[in-house]
């Protein structure tokens, strides 16, 4: 009895002994702000290394690895990814966003003219007779009447109202009878210099304007400030749904400036961070904007000056070294006369910016390099990063020796051979129609190339999908020799688009002290078949360890 009462004495000491100490598990853990475990990490390192847990703190990366960081760590925000695939937020580093005005319809995805039309009955209805209807975003490649909308489609939707609508790509329009006539164009009217009126076989203007849109597109009222403020927040925020954490706005006023500024300075506004493009025409505004901004900080920023070498596939208008498919001696143009390019791109590199420039066919993508090599044997500059957008149709292998020799880079939409597929089938053959939209060729040259979007959709799914399968919307291969790795893809939407923008240090893969801008996907797109990457939901979206978005 004696022995069990004193047992008793003991344990109830060493009970009350214990409830009088701290506890020790919680004392030694170290605070952080966010920790995501239970799911596939990508980081995107040099390794390409695999995590279960990432710990976030201040907006920033602290630490990788296994479950048992929940023993180092304690924060105020756990989730559980439930195994779920998280990696680095997709880096779109050539797009457009911009304000939309009331008149404005989005054509981003009918699938029919008589879908187009209802649309612009409502905006005539909404904005009442006489009042300028704009759109943009139609492709006569997933239209069902697979043809492009004309100008007596038009009118039949609205008869009183002006009306100018651009095709997916930016580089032509369709406008109405009412439009031609307020810009006095006629069927006697010559092509604009650098673009096309095009007519039907009894030469009447169809309605079909390529390049040059803006004979018509410069008679539509200005917006208001207020409406293209507002528009911008939404379609800047929608970019978030579709994993984007960070983009390079590829042709902005340097006047717009102040409207990013205004907006990225709203308390609470969710948006992803950007670089802003400005085209050289205006240096007294470019230079005051460097000089008020400096290098702007980790939400917005300046990025690389703007030029236009030709013109687009969808006209088409791109400069080519052979003439199109079918079509004579044509081979598109040049945007400027080409001692004028050459001295446009030596003024700017002169000045010492980074340049980003289009450069679609092959003869203005050869043009253009053979430029820059000599303008960097003249006047060398380190680390330059200047790189061409598209890349459309593949040059010769001796010019991308030189944009290896010489550090020129690409930014490339892998995403033009799956929507475009139609205008290279209907412009090009053989092998340059098989090498479209390279991006294993420039590669294996030792040319640093990222992934983006433009706004052929805008969507990271899409161009890894293409990146990797080579396929066009019919299913056809294009070309499998061009063909890349499902790792290669996913390093060209994130960490090579950071390298673009000189902030690889700070973005684009997942490592301690970098930016926690991360997306979590609803499959892992590591193992998943490749018929299924366009099917991958965005499930969040994290902007600086942040939740901004949740699908």
């Amino acid at each position: 009895m004696k022995n069990f009462r004193n047992t008793l004495l003991i344990s109830v000491l060493v009970s009350s002994l214990a409830a009088c100490q701290p506890a020790q598990e919680s004392v030694d853990k170290i605070a952080a702000d966010l920790i995501l475990n239970n799911g596939k990490i990508v980081s995107v390192d040099e390794a390409f290394s695999l995590h279960d847990t990432i710990v976030v703190t201040d907006g920033r990366v602290v630490e990788l690895g296994d479950a048992s960081l929940l023993d180092k760590y304690e924060a105020a925000i756990v989730r559980d990814l439930d195994g779920k695939t998280l990696m680095p937020g997709f880096i779109d580093s050539h797009t457009h966003i911009s304000g939309d005005p009331q008149r404005y319809i989005d054509l981003s995805e009918v699938t029919s003219i008589a879908e187009i039309q209802d649309l612009i009955r409502a905006k005539a209805a909404e904005l009442g007779t006489g009042e300028w209807i704009t759109g943009y975003g139609w492709s006569e490649d997933e239209l069902a009447e697979g043809r492009k909308p004309l100008r007596g489609d038009l009118d039949i939707a609205a008869p009183r109202n002006p009306v100018t609508l651009t095709r997916a790509g930016g580089h032509s329009a369709v406008v109405s009878t009412s439009a031609l006539g307020l810009a006095e164009i006629n069927n006697n009217t010559p092509d604009p210099e650098g673009g096309v009126i095009e007519r039907d076989e009894n030469g009447v203007a169809n309605g079909i304007i390529r390049e040059r849109q803006g004979i018509v597109g410069r008679l539509v009222p200005d917006s208001t400030y207020e409406e293209l403020l507002a528009s911008l927040e939404i379609n800047l925020g929608n970019l978030l749904a579709k994993g984007i954490t960070s983009i390079t706005d590829a042709s902005t006023d340097p006047e717009e400036y102040a409207m990013w500024e205004e907006l990225y300075a709203k308390p609470g506004v969710k948006l992803p961070r950007s670089a802003v493009q400005f085209q050289w025409f205006d240096t007294e505004t470019i230079n005051e904007v460097k000089a008020r901004v400096g290098d702007g900080n980790e939400f917005l920023r300046i990025g690389p000056i703007k030029v236009f070498a030709d013109g687009g596939f969808t006209g088409p208008a791109a400069f080519t070294k052979e003439p199109y498919l079918n079509q004579g001696d044509y081979r598109g143009y040049l945007n400027m006369p080409a001692e004028e390019l050459v001295s446009h791109i030596n003024e700017i590199h002169d000045a010492g910016w980074q340049m980003g420039i289009h450069a679609i066919g092959d003869a203005a993508i050869e043009l253009v390099v053979a430029t820059l090599a000599d303008a960097l044997t003249r006047n060398p500059r380190e680390d330059h990063r200047t790189y061409l957008n598209h890349f459309s149709m593949r040059p010769s292998n001796e010019t991308m020796e030189t944009m290896a020799e010489h550090g020129i880079h690409i930014t490339q939409q892998p995403n033009f051979t799956y929507t475009l597929e139609g205008r290279y089938v209907a412009n090009l053959d053989g092998w340059r129609l098989e090498h479209n939209n390279p991006v294993r060729s420039p590669m294996d040259h030792g040319i640093h190339v990222a992934i983006s979007s433009d706004i052929l959709p805008i969507g990271p799914l899409v161009g890894i999908y293409a990146a990797v399968t080579r396929k066009g919307m019919s299913g056809r291969v294009f070309g499998a020799d061009e063909a890349i790795t499902i790792e290669e893809a996913i390093a060209g939407y994130t960490i090579k688009g950071a390298y673009l923008g000189f902030e690889e240090d700070i973005k684009g893969s997942l490592e301690p002290g970098k930016l926690a801008d991360m997306v979590v996907l609803s499959d892992d797109i590591l193992t998943i078949d490749s018929e299924e990457i366009m099917d991958i939901e965005i499930e969040q979206t994290y902007v600086g360890g942040e939740l901004v978005y949740q699908n």
